[in-house]
Order: C-alpha cells, then structure tokens, then sequence
C-alpha cells in the first residue's frame, strides 16, 4: 500500500470527525479513574447482543490475554475523547480491525461486527451507563446535561465511523430504540455470564515492575476472588436496572444499599484528589495541553 500523498492527508484530516470539545461533559468524566468502575457494564450490554457476543468469544484474546485487552481498549477509548488528530486515526484503527470479524450468532444468524446495528450497539451502551452511574458515582446529570452528553457522544460514534442514520439522534429516540433492543435482542450470553461471574479463571496481572509481578503471582490465589465478587458487584449494580432485568441478573436491596454507600465515599473522595490521581494518564496529560495551550 502507497502511503498517502501529503495533500491527500491533509484533505482527510480535515474531513475527519471532530472529537468532544475541551470543557465539555465527556472531557470531565471520561478520563475520571471513576470510569474504570462503569466499564464492566457497558461491555456486559455490549456483549449481551448475540452478534457481538458471538465475535468476541471467537475473536477477542480477553481470556488468554485480559490485562493487555483491557489497557488496549481503555487507551482506545480516551482516545476518542482526548486524543485530537489521533481520535480519527483511532477509528480507522478500530474500523479496519473488525472488518474481518464474522460468523453465525447463538440464534443461527449471521453477523459481522461492522453491521450497522450491531457496530452502533456497541456504541450507544455507553450512555446509559454514563447516565446511571453518574447518580451513584458522581452528581446526577441535569436534563440539559444529558442531552449534551448524548450530543458529545454522537459525535465520538462519528469517530468510529457510525453514520448518524444508524444512532437515534435525540435523548428522547434513543430510549425507544435502547427498550427495543433490550426486548428483542439482549440475553445473558455465554460471554455476558463469563463477565459476571466469580469464578472466572483470570491470571495474575502481568504488567509493572517485575517484584510486584511476582508479589501479585504468588498472593492472586487469595486476592482473585474477592476482586472477581467486586466486578460482578458493579457490573450489575452500575447497570441500568432495565437492562440488568431483561438479563436476569440478581440484585437485592441490600446490594442497592452497599453501592449507595460506595457510591457517597467516591463522591467524596475523588473530587478532592489532585489531578494527577483523579485523571487517567492519557486524559490528564490532554487536560495539562489543553490550559498550556491557552496561556
């Protein structure tokens, strides 16, 4: 393959979708060590739809390879957000490496991951999880605060490469269209079921300086199964409980009161950190380019 000309770059560079603006919602919670604790239930939603169930079990390297599965896909996403020029190249990436990802589904039906309804999916699970976690883990969002963060996050489905026509384009379509799909698609897939469970077999971190590689090798007998009670903990409870029932996953009001309690200590906590523990490196190293950038 030539490489591109530079004037045929240039043109597709300025062509490219434009990320999320500095100072906007997605530029304060998407990079907040407090998303790590959503992303389990966004990718349960993800992957509780048949299709791409199906991919990622035949697919992805999440059970031989997880910690490198999960850094890959956390730096992907703040990319989208804080990552400028790079956010579209970043699409591109993601689109090119899906294009080959097909087969037969549980129900019998062929998919391929970049099928319109199945690759915005994938997308649109974001929202309501932002949007009910947010009242656990943060402050709840204001009426016109959703509808800005369903704006921002049209236009990160633009990054990759999901046509307006393809995502509802209002709050107010999208919840119709997010009940459709939890009525007549969603099911606690073999791959859903993996993700929030506690008895999933996941190796020790292999990743960071060699002694604590070794330290966490030797303790991960001990340590894994209350961290694996913790993810299914907020995989389920940070969903939207309209998607945890038409999945069938169990939540009591004693768990309902745990996480409110957890939830009052991060809203606490966290806003008080500076911001080199609050941010994700990727997004606290954008934030500090943008105020110099402004000087």
């Amino acid at each position: 393959m030539q490489p591109d000309h530079p004037r045929d770059a240039h043109r597709r560079r300025a062509a490219d979708p434009v990320p999320p603006p500095p100072g906007g919602i997605l530029w304060s919670i998407a990079g907040d060590i407090r998303v790590l604790l959503m992303l389990p239930s966004a990718l349960v939603l993800q992957v509780a739809h048949p299709a791409v169930g199906a991919g990622v079990d035949g697919h992805s390297v999440f059970r031989t390879d997880p910690w490198g599965r999960g850094e890959r896909s956390l730096r992907s996403t703040l990319l989208w957000v804080y990552g400028g020029e790079e956010a579209a190249a970043e699409g591109r990436r993601l689109r090119a490496l899906h294009r080959t990802i097909q087969g037969t589904d549980t129900r019998g039906r062929r998919y391929h991951a970049l099928t319109p309804a199945h690759y915005a999916w994938v997308h649109a699970t974001g929202f309501p999880v932002y949007q009910h976690a947010q009242r656990y883990l943060g402050r709840p969002f204001t009426e016109a605060q959703e509808r800005q963060l369903y704006a921002e996050w049209l236009r990160v489905g633009r990054i990759l490469g999901i046509h307006d026509r393809d995502m509802p384009q209002t709050p107010e379509e999208f919840w119709p269209y997010y009940r459709k799909v939890l009525a007549d698609e969603l099911e606690l897939t073999d791959v859903a079921a993996e993700l929030t469970a506690t008895t999933a077999r996941v190796p020790p971190p292999d990743r960071g300086p060699r002694p604590v590689r070794i330290l966490l090798r030797i303790l991960w007998p001990l340590l894994l199964p209350p961290l694996a009670r913790f993810r299914r903990f907020v995989a389920i409870g940070l969903m939207p409980p309209d998607a945890r029932q038409a999945l069938g996953l169990p939540w009591t009001p004693r768990q309902e009161r745990a996480l409110r309690r957890f939830g009052r200590a991060l809203r606490t906590i966290v806003p008080l950190l500076p911001e080199r523990l609050r941010y994700l490196p990727l997004a606290r190293r954008a934030r500090a380019r943008h105020r110099a950038a402004r000087r």
